[in-house]
């Protein structure tokens, strides 16, 4: 059985390790080896858990595309096999064209490519904009595969 093409919030859920409102994608629109796309309109939602007195700020948006690209991950593991555990060790480049993320109307459109990477870390260019195609947010992140502190995350405490 192959991985979907589109999933909900559910399907996405059972397949990152943020769970709740820690959840922000909604819905997975495409992906293949390379790249994926997602979209939401989370960053709208007064009890989003990343918002401050101040809004929603646009650095958020790297917590967005970090979760698409561990569902990207997610997706490219073996059937029935667990992903990798990873976490985001560095983020570059970063250009951010808003200041706040909540006063966007519509979905966030999430994009994530994979550049280059091997079994302890991948290197992804990213992408968040408006659903009129404005961009909001772009760089570059390293996530670092199979580490002590990656399966820290992921181990009760």
């Amino acid at each position: 059985m192959t991985a979907p093409q589109t999933l909900d919030r559910a399907g996405i859920a059972a397949r990152i390790p943020h769970s709740g409102s820690m959840c922000l994608l909604e819905r997975l629109e495409g992906w293949d080896a390379e790249s994926i796309h997602c979209s939401t309109t989370t960053h709208s939602q007064a009890d989003n858990p990343l918002r401050t007195e101040s809004g929603l700020l646009a650095p958020n948006a790297i917590e967005y595309a970090a979760q698409a690209m561990a569902l990207h991950g997610g997706l490219l593991a073996v059937e029935g096999s667990t992903p990798s555990a990873g976490f985001l060790a560095s983020a570059r480049n970063v250009k951010l064209a808003a200041a706040r993320l909540d006063d966007i109307a519509g979905a966030l459109q999430v994009r994530a490519k994979r550049l280059s990477g091997d079994d302890r870390q991948v290197l992804y260019e990213f992408t968040v904009a408006a659903d009129d195609a404005r961009l909001l947010a772009e760089g570059r992140a390293v996530v670092v595969l199979n580490t002590p502190l990656a399966d820290m995350g992921s181990t009760p405490s």
